[in-house]
């Protein structure tokens, strides 16, 4: 895991305060059955678990990050939570009818990741990654001065592994079937604080070096008006299914 994604594990009650979840036509568009056995990997501080938990009969939670994982305990109990990662899932083959994967596939692109996911679902189970994308911008603005502080200080590197490259796509669809894509509206209302709490969030902030981190965090708080927000945002979901006839090692 690299320093990016570490960095969440300082953060883990920002992103729980200042992240969205994820649109629920997303979650309809897959029609799997109330009765499936479901993982969500990488799952964080459980933003999509707990959407998960009130349309399936086992959630599954993994999560390498303890900080993260004691949130997702807190806030969505009805799961089961696991420690492990992508190249290392704690569960037996063939277990699970569906793994999701929320936010975060970018992360652990790899040729071993996309194996490990495949060799814990059945056959033709379905393997769901979302990903929520800016459509419009803060309603209303957040002011100029607070973007230039943004880009001045943040950590802008590893751009390679933003969403918006597509190289997260690079080892599908190996042993699954080709990709079904979607979108789906999904705003948010945000007060203040959540702002704050989601721009703690960002890797690039929260993998600035102490008292770096701290100083822009106060230096954004100054920059943001005490309103109430609007964020346009969509849900995009790529989905597939493993294929029966899949070789899995």
């Amino acid at each position: 895991m690299n320093d990016l994604a570490r960095s969440f594990e300082r953060t883990a009650e920002a992103y729980e305060r200042g992240r969205p979840g994820y649109a629920e036509a997303a979650l309809d568009a897959l029609d799997l059955p109330p009765d499936a056995v479901v993982l969500d990997l990488a799952a964080g501080t459980g933003k999509l678990t707990r959407q998960l938990v009130g349309r399936f009969a086992h959630v599954v939670a993994v999560e390498p990050l303890d900080g993260m994982r004691a949130v997702l305990e807190r806030v969505v109990p009805e799961a089961e939570a696991l420690s492990g990662s992508a190249d290392a899932i704690p569960l037996a083959d063939d277990s699970v009818d569906a793994v999701f994967v929320g936010e975060a596939f970018h992360w652990f692109a790899t040729g071993s990741a996309v194996a490990e996911i495949a060799r814990v679902l059945k056959r033709g189970g379905v393997l769901a990654v979302l990903f929520n994308q800016v459509a419009g911008d803060f309603e209303p603005p957040l002011p100029a001065a607070f973007w230039d502080a943004y880009h001045a200080q943040a950590i802008e590197k590893a751009a390679e592994q933003t969403v918006s490259t597509g190289l997260w796509r690079a080892p599908l669809p190996g042993p699954f079937e080709p990709l079904t894509e979607a979108s789906y509206s999904n705003p948010v209302e945000l007060d203040r604080e959540g702002i704050l709490a989601q721009a703690a969030s960002w890797s690039m902030i929260a993998a600035l070096p102490e008292p770096e981190r701290t100083r822009l965090l106060v230096e954004l708080a100054e920059l943001v008006p005490d309103v109430s927000y609007r964020h346009p945002l969509r849900t995009d979901l790529c989905w597939t299914r493993l294929s029966f006839d899949a070789v899995i090692r």
